[in-house]
């Protein structure tokens, strides 16, 4: 994993073609970047970050923006309802208990 203005590039290896390639995994917009050597790498990133912001920006669009906070999920009805009442019990809300549940789980996978 990279990070760089914010954006997070994700690297894997072609050994058929010799190179690294990533792409930015925290937009829609497709933004990719490669090279032949992992010092490179970082540049070729970096690069391509500063592209799409000059890009967005001739173009007099903004460009996304990594992650708002905003999390729409949906879930069957009685999982829901199972997540409202454990909220509940514990004096929180559903959207306090569910970030709780969701960093538990991140900090764990390390």
């Amino acid at each position: 994993m990279m990070e760089y203005k914010g954006y997070i590039g994700k690297v894997e290896i072609d050994e058929e073609a010799g190179i690294l390639h990533g792409e930015v995994i925290n937009i829609r917009d497709v933004v990719t970047f490669e090279s032949r050597t992992v010092e490179e790498l970082q540049q070729a990133f970096r690069d391509s970050i500063d592209d799409y912001l000059e890009f967005c920006s001739q173009r007099g669009e903004d460009p996304e923006k990594p992650f708002s906070g905003r999390f729409v999920i949906r879930l069957p009805a009685e999982l829901h309802r199972k997540a409202y009442i454990k909220a509940k019990l514990t004096d929180k809300s559903l959207n306090r208990w569910v970030t709780e549940v969701i960093e538990t789980a991140v900090q764990e996978q390390g």
